[in-house]
């Protein structure tokens, strides 16, 4: 449980710090704070079925957005760059979270590999969530090295999980695999292959093509 309040925390003030470069009020802050935090999950318990979500059973999940995302406001102007604390809190909110999905996923009986999918869904759809409502490009969507650390991160969970290992050892080998993955990534720059589309036919291939 601590873990998990740990994580709501943590993207709770990511959601904040977004609502600070947007120059929004304190309703705002809270808004894309508790969006954030409980996002992920909330759509996570409900392809699960597992209603009502995690926070309306545990109330402490909102409050805790709540109080950290009104705390944030008075605090945002500290950070020498915001935009770096985002990214650096996104990425431990993130392997936190890969890990806590798949677990609750394990615990509702599904398979593997819907654990997995529950994991990565957990840990990006808050941040998703965040960005569309703060007018941001979605991080899950840009090129960089982001759903693939959280995918690492929900496989190395799952599969010691399977082979038995304590539950201490698979949780940090999750969040550990996942936090280097994407931290290497921000250090270096990393990035996955894009598609790279052709340029289009001329007039003149086209109608050799009719023929």
């Amino acid at each position: 449980m601590t873990l998990d309040w740990f994580g709501v925390a943590i993207f709770a003030v990511t959601g904040a710090l977004v609502a600070s470069r947007k120059r929004m009020d304190i309703f705002g802050f809270v808004l894309l704070g508790a969006a954030t935090g409980i996002g992920g999950g909330s759509l996570r318990d409900l392809m699960l079925g597992q209603l009502p979500v995690f926070w309306v059973q545990q109330p402490a999940s909102l409050a805790i957005c709540v109080v950290v995302s009104a705390a944030t406001f008075f605090l945002a102007h500290i950070p020498e760059s915001r935009y770096r604390a985002l990214l650096w809190l996104d990425a431990a909110g993130l392997s936190l979270f890969c890990v806590i999905g798949a677990d609750r996923a394990l615990e509702a009986g599904t398979g593997g590999f819907i654990a997995i999918a529950m994991g990565v869904m957990t840990a990006t759809f808050g941040g998703v969530i965040r960005d569309i409502l703060g007018g941001e490009s979605p991080l899950v969507l840009r090129k960089e090295v982001y759903v693939t650390a959280a995918l690492l991160g929900a496989m190395a969970y799952v599969g010691l999980t399977a082979l038995r290992a304590p539950e201490a050892v698979a949780t940090g080998s999750g969040f550990v695999l996942c936090f280097i993955v994407r931290a290497l990534a921000l250090h270096y720059g990393w990035s996955l292959p894009v598609y790279r589309a052709r340029s289009g036919r001329t007039v003149e291939e086209i109608e050799k093509l009719r023929k």
